[in-house]
Parts: structure tokens; sequence; C-alpha cells
């Protein structure tokens, strides 16, 4: 059996799609599974044990010219299933035109029609909260059972012995303090007041993306501790991934490093700012928190993936974060 799994948002959502590969692989051993993903996030999947190959669509040189590429690519598979976890066009066109045997997808999808399963994509509530791993574990239902499977990333020798470099011998926590929507990152006043109350006995490591090097250095400086040290920018996913495994504590803002922790069941605190954990993006790992305000308010949530600035002005989801609302260990 060839089975093609396409998610290609962003590295979060890439992450939330690997308890896919691990349950098909549990369920169909001998079956050649491949993933495709967007162009940047395929060093996830670098030496990854139950992956035969990963198929990468550059959205940004050629986008369309390049989804068309890919179309060829996948006809030529004539692959058994195609499961797409994404709701948008470009996606349903890829597994509409991709020559399956049978194919997959949410119902919101634009060409869902034409696909041979459709699921419903269901939001979770307060009252009824639906995590996004059950969401993609419902796409394959039909060819396994209702069994839950756990994100899974797989660092190599070389990655965790980059971690192990950095690491040291002495006890440290690891801090993601940047987010792509301003509405989900805690401000950066916010993560200084919780590094100044995690003990001198700890190193500090910030993570991050080549983005964020100037707003961890910030961070860095303002902090002013002699043991707390910026590695945006410095560190592969998988290499970062390997370095939470070892941490006293991970903290995280609601985006892509809870999930990376959950997948290597490292301790993580997760900070919900303007979106809420019932959207089904919390951490999974069996030490794992979720830190957010204590008020009630009107205007949370104000969105599924957060804003570029406050609607109201007050930015109050966050600034009524307190740094004693955040573990230890």
């Amino acid at each position: 059996m060839k089975l093609l799994i396409i998610q290609t948002a962003f590295i979060g959502d890439v992450v939330l799609a690997t308890p896919l590969i691990e349950k098909l692989h549990h369920f169909y051993p001998d079956a050649e599974i491949d993933f495709l993903l967007r162009k940047g996030n395929e060093s996830l999947f670098a030496e990854h044990p139950k992956l035969r190959q990963v198929l990468i669509w550059n959205k940004k040189q050629d986008k369309y010219k390049g989804l068309f590429k890919l179309c060829q690519v996948i006809r030529h598979e004539k692959y058994d299933w195609v499961i797409n976890c994404q709701r948008f066009a470009a996606s349903g066109l890829l597994t509409i035109f991709s020559g399956a045997k049978n194919t997959a997808g949410f119902g919101k999808n634009p060409f869902s029609l034409a696909f041979t399963q459709r699921v419903e994509h269901k939001i979770g509530t307060a009252e009824r909260p639906i995590h996004e791993v059950n969401r993609n574990l419902n796409l394959i239902e039909h060819l396994t059972d209702q069994s839950f499977f756990d994100p899974k990333l797989y660092p190599s020798e070389a990655d965790r012995k980059v971690a192990k470099e950095f690491g040291g011998e002495k006890p440290y926590v690891c801090i993601a303090p940047t987010s792509v929507w301003f509405t989900k990152q805690l401000p950066a006043h916010k993560w200084i007041e919780l590094i100044r109350k995690i003990p001198s006995s700890h190193s500090i490591f910030l993570l991050g993306g080549k983005e964020d090097i100037e707003p961890c250095e910030a961070i860095r400086v303002n902090a002013a501790r002699q043991d707390i040290h910026n590695l945006a920018g410095k560190l592969s996913f998988l290499q970062s991934a390997a370095l939470m495994q070892g941490a006293q504590m991970n903290y995280a803002n609601d985006s892509a490093p809870i999930h990376i922790a959950s997948a290597l069941d490292a301790p993580i605190a997760a900070v919900f700012c303007s979106t809420i954990p019932a959207f089904g993006f919390t951490p999974l790992s069996k030490q794992s928190f979720v830190v957010e305000t204590k008020q009630q308010l009107a205007c949370r949530p104000c969105g599924l993936h957060g804003k570029k600035a406050c609607p109201e002005g007050h930015f109050a989801c966050a600034e009524s974060i307190s740094a004693d609302s955040f573990p230890m260990w």
C-alpha cells in the first residue's frame, strides 16, 4: 500500500499531523508512507524511520508552477490513499488530481465533494474541547480504529550531540518567547518577570528561528542574567527538540514549540493569550501545563489563530498573566 499525507501549513500543524504517520505505520507496517509539506519544514523529517520520502512544495517561489509539478509527481506515484489534513483549495486540488484510488479530507475543503472520504472538521468549545490530533486522526479512522496516537519526532544522534553540547552539565530550562501572531505572544516584559523567578541554579536557553534573534536578544539583555543564552537561529528544529527534551521545563506560547515538546514528551508549560485551550492545540506531554489569564474577558478568544494587534487595545489576556502562574518543575 502507498499512502500520501498532505500538510503544507506551518511547523506546528506538521507536527500535529505526525500521529497519522505513527498510526498508519502501526496498522500497515509494510506500507510506503510519504509526506507532502511546505519548503522550510522538511528538516522536521530528516532521517525519519517511518517515511519513505518527503515531497516539498515551495509556496514562495513559482507557487502555482510548483503546484502543477507536484501534481505530476503525485500522479506518477499511483497512491492507494491520499490523506489531506488541510481545508484549503490548493491542497484540495492536489488531492483530486492525485490520481489516487482513494482520497480523504475535511468537508470544509472546497473540493471535498470529490473526495472518497469526507470528515467533518469541528472546532472545540469550552464544554466540548477537541484536540487537533483527534481531528487529524478522524481522517484515517476508517482505515484504522478510534485509538489515539501521540505526535512524534525523531532527532538523530547528531542532533542530540549538538543539544548536549549546548546544554552542558548544569540543569536548564528553555523558553520560546515569540510567535507569528502578536496576540498569541506573551509580551517580552512578562517573559523577563518569569526569567527572574527561575533559580540561579539553572541555565536558560531562548529558542526560535532566525527571525526571532532580535526579540530574543532584547529579552536576554534586559533580563540581566549571566546564565541566559540566545540560541535563536542557531539550532535546527530537531536540535531544538533534543534540547527541549533534556530541559527541566520548557515555556512557550500557543505555537509550534509546544507541539515539538509534545512530540518528544518533554515537560512543557503553554501560554494561551488571545486563543483558548478548547480550540485543540494544548500540549500532550505527560508533564504539561496550561498558563492563561484568570480574568473573564468578554473579548477572549478574539479569533482562532491570533491577530497582529489586540482589537481592544488593552491586550488584557496577556498583560493579566502573572509570573506566579508559571510552574517550575
